[in-house]
């Protein structure tokens, strides 16, 4: 019989020396890439940044895909050489959307994948990118974010799949499905409640255990039993008290002896270093990280960790015991994914697979279904034929809409010779049809009154370590940069020169027939000029061929189709500002407003319209089942998110006003028409009772049947009673 990958991994770990394990455990990262890198680089060690990273430092160019195969197979070999079993490392990588060991296929930001509510495209992101990530030897990517946001402050919005703990849940599980197929390891992160008060990254949760298990362990669970991840990070905050990088309850009660992960877990970049630094909880580092190895953290990334896991073996702290249980996780992921085989990229395949044409076409379609357009008063789509003088506003309008977050490698921005700005891609677009005119601010006034349309692009300062207390667009002097050690995803330094919002207001009232397009990875407030806006299209940061798909949706080749993952609040006062709130004893807004939203959770417009009919509801044995028809009314082929809410009432404990369960995106040419069937499974009915026992414990529903959280075409009651749901 073949030997399964544990058996071959407790092998494996029987034959090492004590020096050996803890090499094993250990990581390093290097840069920059210099003459001395072989020098400084401990080959001996289990985990490695992958050098491929900084490669193009200082190059002036990328580097093609080739030589980073060959520099990150250099380094695999020469660790393999160098201890005694020839056990390659795993050469990990950022991934948040798109391979980020250098200039490989770029999609759109994760809250533009979200706004697609689709599952099974997401799955295929993460497949290309697992592939692009194994083809060069990055065996594991630190991927993906599934904190759900409830406040939109918080700087890597941006990096999320939004404030709805379902579709957190299936996007993250996509991702990791797509990743693992390819033999490169999925990291759900940050876990857990990655940020605190008014969005502020780290910052200490004082989160219920009922909050904790209801919200923002849900999607990391959801990984880990239906995705497969065969990692997790641990968050730099602390929780309960603990740090979630040495927090027991966490790493093993919870995450191991609860939901069975048979994983290992890293740590997020020096938080165990953060434990005595930053938490104060012990005073030195080797105790931190011995606390942290037995609580269930099994590698420190990305630092040298041997010299601390030495002397707490030598000063009694950690047994050999303690450390042969972490190591057999990693040795065992190593077998299951195959590295301890195949453990080298392929150059050749890595030129021709990296942004080849069909990776290339996802990333357009991807695009595509990402972008929400949130207002229209018969602005959009311009007509081509019409439009013979477009002016272009907007700092966002001639960079590449990928976003600074995650995009490229070390120190250089994501590049392309064949990707396109808006700006560029509109003149070509539009060559012989109409002069495209791009002028600064200064000259919104006279250029936009002399044109038949105008376009404004914003930008927005965001991203890790950026934190937002004003959620305007932001204006002159604003300028950010972020030279944090804990951060390499490439220093971020922008400077906005121009007040966006006077731009607005100006280029409106001096063209009616203008739009604005907002390149930004989180909510924005529009209070002060989108009353005087006619259309507003949410492009997010949306990849290397959004210039393309936003000048499409421009111009009516394609009807937009995103949906909203998180909600707009009007102002900043309202914030924290989700849908799936829970009763209030009084009121729920303010003396300024009535708390509802600016646009609410799952809303997006489109330039066809659809109907939704013929609603039936049955209950089965493990589901109930949604029957509806969808038909596209309009003179647009397009697409529709046929949405599942559920409200709960005479439970054991207060529920959500409103919480979604399922749904299903509709594609239809116009005047098409189709019948949907949508299950909506027993867990979905499940809750936590006083005692915390999750179950599906009596109560009686309303299931809600909509295109937005409020705006709902059909209603059915149902009840559970006795683990059994009953349809009225």
């Amino acid at each position: 019989m073949d030997k399964t990958p544990a058996m071959r991994a407790e092998e494996l770990l029987a034959a090492l020396s004590l020096e050996e394990k803890v090499c094993q455990l250990s990581c390093q990262m290097l840069y920059p890439i210099r003459e001395d890198y072989e020098e400084r680089r401990m080959y001996q060690f289990g985990n490695f940044r992958n050098p491929g990273h900084f490669l193009h430092e200082h190059r002036g160019e990328p580097v093609p895909p080739a030589e980073v195969t060959d520099a990150i197979n250099r380094d695999i070999r020469l660790s393999m050489e160098r201890n005694s079993k020839s056990i390659p490392p795993i050469e990990h990588a950022e991934a948040l959307h798109g391979a980020q060991w250098g200039m490989a296929t770029c999609f759109p930001q994760p809250i533009g994948m979200a706004s697609m509510f689709d599952s099974e495209l997401v799955e295929q992101i993460g497949d290309v990118i697992g592939k692009e990530c194994a083809v060069v030897g990055v065996r594991q990517a630190l991927t993906p974010v599934v904190n759900v946001v409830r406040d939109c402050r918080w700087g890597r919005t941006i990096e999320s799949f939004g404030e709805d703990v379902l579709i957190n849940s299936d996007m993250g599980v996509a991702i990791c499905k797509g990743l693992q197929k390819n033999g490169v390891i999925a990291t759900p992160k940050h876990y857990a409640d990655n940020y605190s008060y008014g969005g502020r990254d780290s910052n200490v949760s004082d989160t219920c255990e009922r909050t904790m298990r209801e919200v923002y362990l849900k999607p990391f669970e959801k990984c880990i039993k239906d995705g497969g991840a065969m990692s997790i990070m641990a968050a730099y905050n602390s929780w309960d008290g603990v740090p979630c990088t040495c927090n027991d309850k966490l790493l093993n009660d919870i995450l191991r002896d609860e939901w069975g992960f048979e994983g290992f877990v890293v740590s997020d970049y020096n938080s165990v270093e953060g434990v005595w630094e930053r938490h104060m909880l012990y005073d030195t580092e080797w105790k931190a990280q011995a606390e942290s190895l037995k609580a269930g953290m099994d590698v420190d990334l990305p630092q040298n960790s041997y010299d601390d896991l030495m002397t707490a073996y030598n000063e009694g702290w950690i047994t050999e015991a303690d450390i042969d249980k972490a190591l057999l996780r990693v040795l065992k992921a190593k077998f299951s994914i195959g590295l301890m085989d195949k453990p080298f990229g392929d150059r050749d395949e890595a030129e021709r697979l990296v942004r080849c044409d069909e990776h290339k076409k996802l990333a357009l379609e991807t695009a595509r279904r990402s972008m929400v357009l949130l207002k229209n008063e018969g602005i959009l789509p311009f007509d081509k034929n019409q439009t013979k003088k477009l002016a272009v506003f907007g700092m966002g309008a001639d960079v590449f809409p990928v976003g600074e977050n995650y995009s490229g490698p070390f120190e250089v921005k994501w590049t392309a010779d064949d990707a396109k700005t808006p700006l560029q891609y509109l003149r070509e677009y539009l060559d012989g049809f109409a002069e495209v005119i791009f002028a600064e601010d200064e000259d919104i006034d006279e250029v936009a009154s002399a044109c038949d349309a105008a376009l404004y692009f914003t930008t927005v300062v965001e991203g890790e370590s950026m934190d937002r207390s004003d959620i305007r667009l932001p204006g002159v002097t604003r300028k950010m940069q972020d030279d944090d050690g804990t951060n390499i995803v490439g220093k971020i330094e922008m400077e906005v020169t121009t007040d966006q919002e006077d731009s607005i207001r100006r280029m409106t009232a001096a063209n009616s027939n203008s739009a604005v397009v907002l390149l930004n990875g989180s909510p924005v407030d529009m209070s002060s000029w989108v009353d005087t806006c006619g259309a507003v299209l949410e492009a997010w940061y949306p990849g290397e061929q959004g210039a393309q798909a936003i000048c499409e949706i421009l111009f009516g080749e394609v009807s937009p189709s995103g949906k909203l993952p998180i909600t707009f609040p009007k102002t900043v006062g309202q914030l924290p500002l989700f849908y799936s709130i829970k009763p209030s004893g009084r009121h729920y807004g303010y003396v300024e407003n009535d708390g509802t939203p600016r646009y609410s959770f799952g809303y997006g417009l489109s330039y066809t319209t659809f109907a939704l009919d013929d609603f039936e509801c049955t209950n089965n044995d493990d589901s109930l089942n949604i029957k509806l028809t969808v038909e596209n009314t309009g003179d647009y082929d397009g697409a529709e998110v046929v949405q599942i809410y559920l409200t709960g009432i005479n439970c054991d404990v207060v529920m959500p006003l409103k919480e979604l369960k399922a749904y299903k995106r509709v594609e239809l040419k116009k005047g098409g028409k189709t019948e949907v069937d949508i299950h909506v499974p027993n867990e979905a009915f499940c809750y936590y009772d006083r005692r915390m026992n999750l179950g599906m414990h009596d109560g009686d529903y309303t299931v809600s049947v909509g295109t937005s959280c409020m705006d709902i075409h059909k209603t059915f009651e149902v009840k559970v009673r006795d683990s059994k749901l009953i349809s009225e």
